[in-house]
C-alpha cells in the first residue's frame, strides 16, 4: 500500500509534531486535540475530543494522552498530608486511566499509545505494562525523558541515533533541561511536545510497517 492510503490519527497532540513527520512521506495523516493546533496546519487538525471519531476507518493511530495524573512522579499526591486519601486525584486518575484505555481499545488494527513511566495503579486499571521505553538520547537528541509505549500491531522503535555517551557529559541543567523548565502556561506544551527525532522515528518505522 501506498502512503497516500494509510489513513493516520495522532490523538491528543496540538504540536503537530508527528503528523507533519507523516505528511513529509505521504500518508494522510491528522492531529486531534482539544486545543487548536501550533503546528500551523489547521487544515489538518480536529479540534474537538478524539473519542468521538475513533471509528472513521483509521489504518494507525498513534496517542499521546494527558500524564498528569497517570505518571509514576504524582503518586506522591494520592495522599493528603495527613495520610487521609486525595479522593479528587484519585477520581481524576481513573478517568485519565478510562480515557488511556479507551485509545489503546480503539477498532484500529495498529495502535501506539505514549506516556511517562506510569505508577502501579495505572497499570492495573490498563490492564498491562508498557511494551517499550525509550529515550530522546536513542534519537539524536541530548536530553532525558523517559517515554513508554504501549504498542498494538506495531513493533518497537529501533534507535536511530545513540547520542547517550555525550547526554552523559553534559551539566545537570542541560541534561534534564526538561525536569528545569520554569513554571509558566508554556511549560506543559514544552515537556510533551514529541523530539523531532522520535517523530520521524516513528513516522519512517511505523509507517512502513503500516504499508506492508
Amino acid at each position: 500500500m501506498l502512503p497516500a492510503g494509510v489513513r493516520v490519527l495522532v490523538a491528543c497532540e496540538e504540536s503537530q509534531a508527528t503528523i507533519l513527520e507523516l505528511r513529509k512521506l505521504g500518508f494522510d495523516a491528522w492531529s486531534c486535540d482539544l486545543q487548536d493546533c501550533s503546528g500551523g496546519h489547521p487544515e489538518w487538525h480536529i479540534k474537538g475530543n478524539v473519542l468521538s471519531v475513533l471509528n472513521d476507518g483509521w489504518d494507525m493511530m498513534i496517542g499521546h494522552p494527558t500524564c498528569t495524573y497517570l505518571t509514576n512522579s504524582g503518586v506522591c499526591w494520592l495522599r493528603n498530608k495527613d495520610g487521609s486519601r486525595n479522593e479528587d486525584r484519585w477520581q481524576k486518575l481513573k478517568e485519565g486511566a478510562e480515557f488511556f484505555k479507551a485509545l489503546l481499545d480503539a477498532p484500529i488494527p495498529l495502535i501506539a499509545i505514549e506516556n511517562p513511566i506510569p505508577h502501579k495503579y495505572v497499570v492495573e486499571l490498563i490492564g498491562r505494562k508498557y511494551d517499550q521505553c525509550i529515550q530522546p538520547y536513542h534519537f539524536g537528541h541530548t536530553e532525558s525523558k523517559a517515554t513508554c509505549f504501549w504498542l498494538k500491531g506495531l513493533p518497537k522503535l529501533k534507535a536511530t541515533n545513540d547520542v547517550k555517551e555525550q547526554w552523559k557529559q553534559l551539566p545537570k541543567n542541560e541534561a534534564q533541561r526538561l525536569h528545569y523548565l520554569p513554571p509558566g502556561p508554556e511549560r506543559a506544551k514544552l515537556r510533551s511536545k514529541t523530539f523531532q527525532g522520535v517523530a520521524q522515528a516513528m513516522a519512517e518505522q511505523w509507517g512502513r510497517f503500516a504499508c506492508r
